[in-house]
């Protein structure tokens, strides 16, 4: 690539439009639109690692866990699901840690570092959709959950109980990480007493059931022993899961800059609110598993999957069936409640992320609620939640290629030097696909996918998202090494972000001369094209540049001050 040098404006540049660009109220509004689309600037980043962490932990409430673990033990039996269960475990925490790092250092959302760690600027666009579809596939199970509530606690038919669990999220989720970290901090205590008691209860009033487990065989035809084969299907169903990691960032991005005097807090909410996840988590899938043998004699194996029923035998150990019954169904609702804001609020990300390089057009984070939440109406009404297994199976291969490809970058390519040691995310500075990330998903994904499909016997099938994410994690650092390194970046920041004192951003803003309005200098580029400074999100939407200043011509790049 050609170094950029100072000559007059080109006939390009003298084309560019005059007027400022103006953006919607939805989108000028920070607490609505919560930079969807850009950097969190130091002065948004206002709450304290605790709050934040904690906001990101309160998307854990979701009930789908114990749904898996109970569907998984239901097929495989004790033994099996158990394995299956804490190998995908291991997996998800490991993949999780240089995820959460680096999202918090940079204050980018899982698009933004998916863009800088392989993948290119459009060619995160695919992730992005993989992104939105793990959210709204997990919005319609837990919402499938909450109408299964509503059904069994108030008598309302599952098909107006779907309706009732999207519409309720809507007005929770526009006002963003200011509305979630209150409603979030305030329920968690209420959350984890009441998932927590039934088996507290059973422990003291009948403990002889925990010996029990271990012989539940469920549906397997190998009994409650440990099966290969059915380990490496279970762990396929609990592998789906990693995408959450997605939306752990989402909020983790809005923690305060890392200083000597909040570094072990902030290392502490990391750890626990990026790959800390998936030790409640498989938690959860272990008590799934239990609750769904508590229950499967009253209740049978068909709906000793289902949450509901397992809360409500749990709750019937110390207390009457009548308020049983009433605390199982708020415990459901408000579990649901936890999650689902979290899948429509990453939802929003993803689709304002995909949308906005596609068609060079932001309406707002807003308006993709909607759309999420739409879609996810009609995966319910079609009863999705009775192809569980089968759904989240073949999505963890996509999932698991993706997740691989970038953990194999920031724990193998950054350290040797094969890529940029710092993550870029901005248009101006991104080839449009780099083969690194965006190549070897796509190999992973492709063969995976085939092996899921038995085109390499059942071995290959059932083992299918491990092959994904080996395949990978090990391309991955290989085609960087082919290709050198040359496509991460397609044009060098010419003027950095300043540092204060212990490496701390400086904070310094400049005013974007396309929508006027000031940001952060991480947020800001040289534009030929504008003969100024612009905005990432500007500069993502222009549609008339043609990446003009990625082009090997002399630019003539405009000072930012």
């Amino acid at each position: 690539m050609s170094e950029a040098v100072d000559t007059p404006a080109t006939t390009e540049q003298a084309a560019a439009p005059p007027s400022a660009r103006r953006y919607n109220k939805w989108t000028r509004n920070s607490t609505l639109e919560d930079y969807s689309l850009r950097y969190a600037p130091r002065s948004f980043r206002t709450w304290t690692p605790y709050v934040v962490a904690t906001t990101a932990l309160g998307g854990i409430a979701y009930l789908a866990d114990f749904a898996i673990g109970g569907s998984i033990a239901i097929t495989h039996g004790f033994a099996t699901a158990v394995t299956a269960i804490l190998v995908a475990a291991v997996v998800i925490f490991v993949t999780g840690v240089p995820i959460s790092y680096y999202s918090a250092k940079y204050a980018i959302d899982m698009d933004l570092l998916t863009r800088g760690a392989g993948f290119g600027y459009l060619g995160s666009t695919l992730t992005s959709l993989i992104y939105a579809s793990f959210t709204f596939i997990f919005f319609a199970l837990e919402g499938s959950i909450m109408a299964q509530a509503f059904d069994l606690g108030l008598h309302i038919p599952l098909a107006v109980g779907y309706l009732i669990a999207s519409l309720i999220i809507i007005p929770l989720v526009v006002f963003g990480m200011t509305a979630l970290s209150k409603l979030q901090v305030w329920t968690q205590p209420v959350w984890l007493v009441l998932m927590f008691a039934p088996f507290v209860s059973i422990a003291i009033i009948d403990p002889g059931k925990y010996s029990e487990w271990t012989s539940f065989a469920g549906n397997s035809t190998t009994g409650s022993s440990v099966s290969l084969l059915g380990v490496g299907l279970g762990a396929g169903v609990a592998l789906s899961l990693i995408a959450q990691i997605g939306e752990q960032v989402d909020y983790l991005r809005f923690m305060p800059d890392k200083t000597a005097a909040n570094s072990k807090r902030w290392w502490a909410a990391v750890l626990a609110a990026g790959p800390g996840w998936v030790v409640l988590g498989a938690f959860k899938q272990l008590g799934g598993a239990f609750l769904a043998f508590y229950v499967a004699d009253e209740v049978g194996l068909v709906k000793a999957g289902e949450p509901i029923e397992q809360f409500l035998a749990g709750f019937k150990t110390f207390m009457p069936p009548w308020l049983a019954l009433t605390i199982a169904t708020f415990f459901v609702v408000l579990s649901q409640v936890k999650i689902n804001v979290t899948n429509a609020y990453s939802g929003s990300l993803s689709w304002s992320n995909f949308f906005s390089r596609l068609l060079h057009r932001h309406p707002g984070r807003v308006v993709w609620i909607f759309l999420n939440v739409g879609i996810s109406l009609a995966l319910m009404e079609f009863g999705v939640f009775a192809f569980l297994n089968t759904v989240l199976g073949f999505y963890s291969n996509v999932a698991i290629a993706w997740i691989g490809a970038v953990t194999a970058d920031l724990v193998v390519n950054k350290p040797l030097g094969l890529s940029p040691s710092y993550i870029e995310f901005k248009r101006a500075h991104l080839y449009n696909f780099n083969p690194v990330g965006f190549g070897s998903m796509l190999v992973a994904s492709v063969v995976s996918i085939l092996a899921f499909f038995d085109v390499f016997g059942e071995t290959a099938q059932a083992f299918s998202p491990f092959i994904a994410i080996v395949l990978a994690f090990v391309l991955s650092p290989l085609v960087a090494l082919a290709t050198k390194g040359k496509y991460y970046i397609a044009r060098h920041d010419e003027q950095p972000e300043p540092l204060m004192a212990g490496g701390v951003l400086s904070g310094v803003t400049s005013e974007c001369v396309v929508c006027e309005e000031t940001f952060e200098r991480p947020d800001i580029v040289s534009c030929p094209f504008h003969a100024g400074a612009v905005c990432s999100l500007c500069c993502s939407l222009e549609s008339s540049c043609h990446d003009m200043c990625k082009k090997p011509v002399a630019l003539g790049l405009p000072t930012i001050v």
